[in-house]
């Protein structure tokens, strides 16, 4: 049986104005009855030595959504408009492509695996969902899985195991088995888990589950783009609790979510232009969170998701509902990591 005990942790990863502050004031910790989380896989926080640009630029007409970081300050974005990826170096703001274009292919959520290297992606070709495993280095896809009635692949965690997908118009979890090391499973095909108990659910004109980050063997946070709250599912039965979220102004939305240990980034949960900061801890009765701010930054133009690297966070601004798209600038915004 696939579980969600987190991959081994990773580091993960010309110039405007910019300011940049945690509003809303922080939140003490939560009470000793539990912050025993697994590793992010996405939890090295060190500053690195050496000034960090202030935005990092990306190719023009990308339309970026998807964005997750390598080994040292290396980052890759995926591409909405032709389903590209490129990379680069945060810290001497570069890029290039690492996979071409294609006709068709859109790309949201990625994920880097440190075990293999591999970025995997999910999106779509035409009508057809996909699960994709790049090469980090060479940009050859190594795996592609076709996910039979997938509506909208949006964002996924890479464990152990498998590698854990959301489906924004489906009310399920997409789950691809992985073989020993993280490496892909030649001709395995992808099974479901579907969501109930108290899950708002996809209604036939919303976006649904959003993010997805897993917090131990058997459960993982989501967001709901629509309903607002987070929600921790039990991915060996499917039934999900809503979390209970004290303080702030509540999470409104969401789309990608980080995590470092017990604190939780949730991209646009409080605000369009925002990222949302929570503690993440346990009482008698489940998972609970407490808001501790909002990133907040000139720069930031609806941005989509967002990766840890390098010290810093880094959220790549989608800019949903700008003029011309397919020429307009596009760009990654560096925030401070909150602990």
């Amino acid at each position: 049986m696939d579980t969600l005990q987190p991959a081994p942790a990773t580091t993960s990863t010309t110039s405007l104005t910019r300011r940049s502050a945690l509003t809303a004031g922080a939140v003490g910790v939560l009470g000793a009855t539990g912050l025993a989380l697994a590793p992010s896989a996405a939890a090295d926080d060190r500053h690195h030595g050496g000034r960090l640009p202030e935005t990092v630029r990306l190719p023009d007409g990308i339309q970026p959504e998807g964005i997750t970081s390598g080994p040292g300050t290396t980052y890759y974005v995926g591409s909405l408009n032709d389903g590209r990826i490129v990379t680069g170096d945060l810290r001497r703001g570069t890029s290039r492509v690492l996979l071409p274009g294609a006709a068709g292919r859109q790309l949201r959520g990625l994920r880097w695996d440190a075990r293999t290297g591999l970025v995997w992606a999910v999106g779509n070709v035409g009508t057809e969902a996909h699960v994709w495993a790049v090469d980090g280095r060479r940009g050859t896809v190594v795996a592609d899985v076709v996910v039979p009635g997938g509506g909208f692949l949006n964002d996924l965690d890479v464990t152990r195991d498998a590698v854990w997908v959301t489906d924004s118009r489906v009310d399920r979890l997409t789950v691809v088995r992985l073989g020993r090391g993280g490496w892909p499973v030649r001709g395995a095909e992808p099974r479901f888990v579907a969501l109930g108990g108290d899950w708002p659910g996809y209604d036939g004109t919303n976006l649904a589950a959003n993010g997805i980050r897993a917090l131990d063997s058997c459960s993982a946070v989501l967001d709901h783009s629509t309903a607002g709250g987070l929600w921790v599912v039990d991915t060996r039965t499917g039934r999900v609790r809503e979390v209970d979220v004290q303080g702030g102004p509540g999470i409104i939305g969401g789309d990608g979510i980080e995590r470092s240990g017990s604190t939780l980034y949730v991209v646009r949960g409080s605000g369009q232009a925002e990222v949302s900061v929570l503690r993440l801890g346990r009482d008698r009765r489940g998972w609970v969170a407490r808001w501790r701010g909002a990133l907040t930054d000139e720069t930031l133009d609806v941005p989509s998701t967002a990766t840890l690297a390098g010290g810093s966070l880094w959220a790549v601004n989608a800019r949903f509902g700008v003029a011309s798209p397919a020429t307009a600038t596009y760009w990654i915004t560096r925030l401070p990591a909150r602990r």
